[in-house]
């Protein structure tokens, strides 16, 4: 019989707390390209499609590591994982940071992508043996929060930071505070209270078995044999390939061609619809539990979403108004939270876990294609102007290449209908 007492809240708090850093970072390296856009085309001499590419190499990596993650996570444990991860990121924002062509950028960013992945899943793990299970849902959603911080960050202060000293010395930096958070994982951070001599809140004879009969592979072939699965690996992908392709890119240079904003006016743009976005999910969350389904607010976000996007992304708009759409435009797209509720109630419990893996590799897949392909079609319609070595695109360009967000969105508005209502229960 156990009698050591639960942690202490404060310990609790630091050792997860140090696990959402991670997250944060990981958001922060996200949305970092889309307030240098400027100084990366003038940098490297590269064009739309070359900077869509550059941004994507993150994504390239970040969704190849997330079906081996939550089984290198067992394999490893989350302290060891998230130490090694953020002692690759920091080198691979070294890396970026020291590129001398746009090839030793790129491997950057795959680096900084594939080490990041592990933060999530890393979190959760941590928070499950630390946390009691009845508030899991509260803190996780905290974890989801702390990471839209990093965008945040990613925002506004990357953009005074860099003016004030450029982008290299910059990432440099942010590189020597990876450095620094892989030292405190290994120093503060264990994977259950057990090991400080305190009970643990995890029990395993009660955690349900998630990994999946046949191994992880086996896994994926029995989830992709819903239609459920197949549907909703595809539909947030559209809903989030606009926001980061936005938010992420080139919302940025679009709003500084279309409305003459500042560089530091446009980021603020940008920070507003991420900030919505991360309301948007909690709030389409409570929503679905509220009606007991999972359909009907998803599609509705998917309307809202899409019109909000099409009003946005081709149409100039009095100033209060752009901020409105952008606003609804992010918090409609909270609705893609419902994606990993859905998935997991319409697969065998057994396969939840995996189900989740090839959800977050779908919602990854579009922000990851949509990326080099706006930039592709900006560079089609490019005129051959430029400012201070840097491309400047005409907002004929910037519309024929939106119109490939707009497409993408209606696609995942479509295939929303397809869906079979679970009414929040388990129905495979």
């Amino acid at each position: 019989m156990n009698h050591h007492p639960f942690p202490p809240a404060r310990l609790a708090w630091l050792v997860c707390g140090l696990g959402a850093t991670f997250y944060l970072f990981a958001f922060f390296q996200r949305i970092a390209p889309s307030v240098m856009t400027v100084e990366l085309m003038r940098e490297f001499a590269i064009g739309g499609a070359a900077l869509g590419n550059l941004s994507a190499f993150y994504y390239y990596s970040y969704v190849a590591m997330q079906v081996p993650t939550g089984v290198i996570a067992d394999a490893l444990g989350p302290r060891r994982l998230l130490t090694a991860g953020a002692v690759l990121a920091g080198f691979g924002t070294l890396l970026f940071a020291m590129a001398p062509t746009i090839w030793w950028a790129n491997l950057g960013r795959l680096f900084i992508g594939g080490s990041v992945a592990v933060a999530f899943i890393c979190m959760l793990k941590l928070m499950a043996h630390w946390f009691p299970p009845r508030i899991f849902a509260l803190i996780s959603g905290l974890g989801l929060s702390i990471g839209i911080i990093g965008a945040v960050f990613g925002g506004v202060p990357l953009r005074l930071l860099v003016e004030s000293f450029g982008w290299r010395p910059v990432m440099t930096g942010s590189a020597l505070l990876t450095f620094a958070r892989a030292a405190a994982v290994r120093l503060l951070v264990r994977d259950d209270p057990v090991e400080c001599g305190y009970a643990s809140h995890f029990d395993a004879k009660k955690a349900p078995d998630e990994s999946p009969p046949g191994g992880v592979w086996h896994g994926v072939a029995q989830v992709l044999r819903f239609r459920n699965a197949w549907l909703l690996v595809f539909v947030p992908g559209g809903i989030v390939g606009c926001v980061l392709c936005f938010g992420g890119l080139l919302g940025v240079p679009y709003l500084a061609t279309l409305y003459g904003f500042e560089q530091t006016e446009a980021a603020a743009a940008m920070t507003l619809l991420l900030v919505s976005f991360a309301a948007g999910a909690p709030a389409f969350g409570a929503f679905s539990d509220r009606l007991r389904r999972r359909k009907l607010p998803y599609a509705l976000g998917c309307g809202l979403m899409l019109t909000a996007w099409v009003i946005v992304l081709m149409f100039q708009l009095p100033t209060p108004v752009l901020m409105f759409f952008l606003t609804l435009a992010g918090f409609a797209s909270g609705s893609m939270i419902l994606t990993f509720a859905f998935i997991k109630e319409s697969v065998p419990a057994s396969l939840g876990g995996t189900a989740s893996g090839i959800c977050n590799t779908g919602v990854m897949l579009g922000p990851m294609l949509l990326q080099p392909a706006v930039g592709w079609m900006l560079d089609r319609h490019w005129t051959g102007a430029t400012i201070g070595g840097a491309r400047v695109y005409e907002l004929a360009a910037y519309h024929s290449a939106f119109l490939l967000l707009v497409g993408r969105a209606v696609l995942s508005m479509l295939l929303i209908l397809f869906t079979r209502e679970t009414h929040c229960r388990q129905s495979a």
